[in-house]
C-alpha cells in the first residue's frame, strides 16, 4: 500500500487522457519518497451514472482516495497528500479552470488488523536494490 483510487465522471475522460492522468498521480507518489514503489497502485474507474451538483451537462469530477498503511506521522502524509494534489491539479488545470468541476483528494489510514496482503512484487522489486 499506498493504494490511489480515482473515480471520475464519464466527460472527463472526454476532455483529457485519463492514463496520463494516473502516470502524473503514480509520479508524484514515487516522488514523495514516502511510499515503497512495490506498494503503489493508481486505479482509475469511470462512475457510469452519476449526477454531479446541479446536474448540468457540462459537470464533471474526479474524486481521489488514497489508501495507506499505518505507522506515518499526518505531517507526512499531508506532506505528500500536498505534493500529490499539486501534480494532480497541475494534470487537471484545464477542467480546473472551468465552473463545472470538481476535485478531491482524500486520504485514509487502512487498520493493519483488517488488512490481508499476499504481494509477490515486494520481494522481486527489494532484489533490485
Amino acid at each position: 500500500m499506498p493504494h490511489l483510487r480515482i473515480e471520475y465522471s464519464p466527460g472527463l475522460a472526454a476532455r483529457l487522457d485519463m492514463d496520463g492522468l494516473c502516470r502524473a498521480a503514480h509520479r508524484a507518489m514515487v516522488e514523495t519518497g514516502v511510499f515503497p514503489l512495490a506498494g503503489i497502485r493508481v486505479r482509475a474507474f469511470c462512475a457510469d451514472h452519476c449526477i454531479v451538483a446541479d446536474d448540468h451537462p457540462d459537470n464533471d469530477f474526479a474524486a481521489l482516495i488514497l489508501t495507506v498503511g499505518a505507522g506515518r506521522t499526518t505531517e507526512t502524509l499531508q506532506q505528500a497528500g500536498a505534493h500529490i494534489w499539486d501534480a494532480v491539479r497541475a494534470y487537471l488545470a484545464e477542467p480546473l479552470a472551468s465552473p463545472h468541476f470538481a476535485l478531491s483528494l482524500d486520504i485514509r489510514e487502512s487498520n493493519p488488523d483488517l488488512s490481508w496482503k499476499d504481494t509477490p512484487i515486494h520481494g522481486r522489486l527489494s532484489k533490485k536494490d
